[in-house]
């Protein structure tokens, strides 16, 4: 067993409340939810996962699981979900999640990039992210690592 973390699980953890959350709420579920923020930006999914992690740790000796769960839990931090606890801290304070007027696909993609360069709240963490992806990409460039960080994740 190897004692490194597969960093490309942590960026698909990272990016996971995300890639489930906005085609469910926006498209499968769009007259019921219309809302980016569901089930996978809960207390109570990051909790679900971490457990089965630990689980996974302790039965096979498996991190990949709980490195998924980290990536998650950093998600939500940099999402500030404490800000909106009815989401946060679902289903404690009911099981509906806040209904969103409902917009086009092309109206949303729009008002996202709007706040990019509009909203401080949006474009610094955006901004910061970016750096820090693109510094990473870079040493891993001049170190000649790029091609083995991408078939087995690990620099």
């Amino acid at each position: 067993m190897s004692n490194r973390i597969d960093i490309r699980i942590l960026l698909i953890g990272s990016l996971l409340p995300d890639i489930i959350d906005k085609p469910v709420g926006h498209i499968f579920f769009r007259d019921t939810f219309s809302n980016g923020r569901i089930f996978c930006h809960t207390l109570l999914f990051l909790i679900i996962i971490t457990l089965a992690g630990f689980y996974l740790y302790r039965s096979r000796h498996k991190t990949w699981l709980l490195v998924l769960s980290f990536g998650t839990f950093t998600h939500l931090i940099f999402d500030q979900m404490w800000r909106t606890p009815r989401i946060l801290l679902w289903p404690l304070y009911g099981f509906a999640f806040e209904k969103f007027e409902k917009i086009d696909l092309i109206h949303w993609t729009g008002n996202i990039f709007y706040a990019l360069y509009t909203d401080p709240v949006v474009y610094v963490p955006e901004l910061i992210g970016g750096v820090i992806l693109v510094w990473f990409v870079s040493v891993l460039v001049r170190r000649r690592k790029l091609y083995s960080f991408i078939r087995n994740g690990r620099v």
